[in-house]
């Protein structure tokens, strides 16, 4: 399966277990840096970078 650049609440669920209030978060955290985003998803970096401090490869962390 090919990864994209954003990730959906069904996607951060998988890692979290409680997406959309974590989806949410940094969305307001991105919006305030000046981004737009998007309801429902997430960029898969910017969450990756958020939550454990740099880039997740094919599930091993990348730094």
């Amino acid at each position: 399966m090919t990864e994209t650049v954003f990730m959906t609440a069904q996607e951060v669920a998988d890692c979290l277990g409680i997406a959309y209030k974590v989806i949410q978060k940094l969305n307001r955290e991105m919006e305030k840096e000046g981004y737009l985003t998007i309801s429902g998803k997430i960029n898969r970096v910017y969450f990756n970078e958020r939550l454990y401090g740099g880039n997740m490869v094919h599930g091993s962390l990348q730094g």
